[in-house]
């Protein structure tokens, strides 16, 4: 009995042939590429430094080294000039996070990287402060929203669900970070 075109095992590698080609350059460049999202961009205001970014960190299907390089360079440790690379699922979820605010609004950084040296200054005036805190691996950021509620931000973050949210609303801020899914 001759074998079917449209076999299990057929069906599966024509599968798969369709999958990768939606994942080539051709296709990203095709009309069809209007349903995928192509430029990923963030805004921020560092209320430390008074700087101000406006970064398209992903376009045309990968991270855009420049960009990265500048926020890498805006999260740095404002007391020290230190740079570490921010990690690029924490820009993710910063963009996921700006997607549910008002247009036009900027994050506002309070805190992006902490060298080790700043970390243990910071525990030793705050008990708030992880001995081995993931703002020191570029893995966290503290922020807040002009004009937003604080607890509405928090709201927003772990509705996300992607990562640690530490709410703050005291000191006008809520933590976010890439670690295991938890808050506090």
């Amino acid at each position: 009995m001759p074998q079917s075109l449209f076999n299990r095992r057929n069906f599966l590698k024509i599968g798969m042939i369709a999958a990768a080609g939606l994942m080539s350059p051709i296709f990203r460049k095709s009309a069809f590429a209007a349903l995928i999202k192509d430029e990923y961009t963030l805004k921020f205001y560092n209320i430390h430094t008074g700087e101000s970014l406006n970064a398209c960190y992903w376009s045309c299907g990968r991270y855009n080294e420049d960009e990265l390089s500048s926020i890498n360079h805006f999260f740095r440790d404002f007391r020290t000039d230190d740079i570490k690379e921010i990690d690029t699922r924490l820009l993710d979820l910063l963009y996921a996070i700006s997607r549910k605010i008002p247009r036009n609004v900027p994050l506002h950084l309070i805190s992006g990287y902490r060298s080790p040296k700043t970390n243990q200054l910071l525990r030793q005036s705050s008990s708030g402060v992880a001995r081995k805190s993931l703002h020191m691996k570029g893995y966290a950021a503290d922020i807040r929203i002009p004009g937003m509620k604080t607890a509405n931000l928090r709201k927003i973050a772990i509705d996300i669900g992607a990562g640690g949210v530490g709410y703050y609303p005291k000191s006008d801020f809520v933590h976010v970070d890439i670690g295991r899914v938890r808050q506090w």
